[in-house]
């Protein structure tokens, strides 16, 4: 289901449950922006304290009667529930309260369909909404086939969903094999990346934090796409990355994380996440000036977990330091000593970032210290993109040179000189 956000004075009320378990308000707010994307101005919000939705309006009686009278007062006739809503809630609550609702995971899964510009993300986006909906046309089965039909027998409301679930799967079967097509595409690039040997590093984080403008800063160019919206970049961007000691290594912007982002789209986009497992190193980007940023750290950190990436090297980036107090920059920093603190906006800390990053990949490096012929040198500065030198003598008619960089690299080098290893 598309929702229809075309009119600029689409309005909407916000409802959701307070179960206990955190400040509810955060994901609210969150759900507020998540609307402000799709042009949707939020009049209220409606918040009931309960452990579980009701299973036939999602909302309890009471609060049911306040949201249809907050419609009337406020004139709205859109109501958006932050958790995904069963098909039998949506009808009932819509049947209620004679307006449009719709849940999270409707409203996510339209930015993603309008930000998807590449034919991979135009597929993950409607692979992610078909498996959305599949379960809804199950579940409306029983209802409409009522419509005609003796006993033991197939009414002609049942049938009609018959048909289009089974349209619906098959469409779902011919986007999955082309989605493992582009992936073999995707791994034969990867492959070719590999033979150059260039470590690769991913820029992750929660959605807005950054990522597609610290990318543009890196690299010094302003293809990442740059909009204050979530979820503005679904692709990844690869591009590349001039290290102060001369390297390069490959840097790729990544789609951004939130708050109960749904599994369907999750599914979908693990193609694109796998460019975030595959790396040699991460930039864990944080949105420092954000109230809510260690709930969203965390969900960060839960998303790494799930496309199993936890365990790549990770050098964790605090943003944005320019729109925060002195008091609370120092107090974030004596918690967390070991991350680096920038302002992309202000080009403030890069350089610490830049040795941090270099600094990761010296652990990850082979060093060693090699002689060869000194009429060899021009190959082994054709390799200074992806090595570094650290000492160089010439020592009667031969180079000692000591070097560190991939290993894969280290040997190629070695080979291409004739080089001797030093002990």
């Amino acid at each position: 289901m598309k929702v229809s956000t075309k009119n600029s004075e689409d309005r909407a009320i916000l409802i959701g449950l307070d179960r206990g378990e955190f400040d509810v308000r955060e994901t609210i707010e969150e759900l507020e922006a998540l609307c402000n994307t799709l042009d949707i101005k939020v009049e209220e919000f409606l918040i009931q304290r309960r452990k579980k939705p009701d299973v036939r309006y999602y909302l309890g009686k009471g609060k049911l009667e306040k949201l249809k009278k907050l419609l009337e007062l406020f004139d709205v006739n859109l109501v958006v529930a932050d958790d995904e809503l069963t098909p039998i809630q949506v009808k009932n609550l819509e049947e209620f309260l004679n307006a449009k609702v719709l849940d999270r995971t409707q409203i996510i899964l339209e930015i993603f369909a309008r930000h998807a510009t590449t034919e991979e993300g135009k597929i993950q986006v409607e692979l992610a909404r078909l498996q959305y909906e599949l379960p809804r046309f199950i579940g409306m089965g029983t209802e409409l086939s009522r419509l005609g039909g003796g006993i033991g027998t197939r009414g002609p409301g049942e049938k009609i969903l018959q048909k289009k679930r089974s349209e619906v799967r098959k469409r779902i079967a011919v986007l999955k094999e082309r989605l493992k097509e582009i992936e073999k595409d995707r791994e034969i690039q990867r492959s070719k990346r590999k033979e150059r040997k260039y470590y690769r590093m991913s820029i992750a984080g929660y959605t807005n934090a950054g990522k597609s403008s610290l990318l543009n800063l890196l690299t010094l160019s302003d293809d990442a796409k740059v909009e204050d919206k979530l979820f503005a970049t679904l692709e990844p961007i690869t591009r590349r990355i001039k290290l102060p000691s001369g390297r390069v290594i490959l840097v790729s912007d990544t789609v951004g994380f939130i708050r109960k982002l749904p599994h369907t789209i999750v599914a979908a986009f693990r193609a694109t996440l796998n460019e975030i497992k595959e790396s040699d190193l991460l930039i864990h980007l944080i949105d420092i000036s954000d109230p809510h940023y260690e709930n969203k750290m965390q969900e960060s950190l839960k998303v790494l977990e799930e496309i199993k990436a936890s365990d790549v090297p990770r050098i964790t980036v605090f943003n944005k330091i320019d729109l925060i107090t002195k008091e609370k920059l120092e107090s974030v920093m004596s918690k967390y000593h070991d991350a680096v603190f920038i302002s992309v906006k202000k080009s403030l800390g890069i350089k610490e970032l830049l040795f941090r990053i270099e600094e990761n990949l010296w652990k990850m490096d082979k060093k060693v210290k090699i002689r060869f012929p000194s009429d060899k040198i021009g190959i082994l500065y054709s390799f200074l993109d992806r090595i570094e030198i650290v000492s160089e003598n010439y020592v009667n008619g031969h180079l000692e040179v000591e070097l560190r960089g991939m290993e894969e690299v280290v040997r190629e080098v070695i080979g291409k000189v004739k080089g001797e290893v030093i002990k």
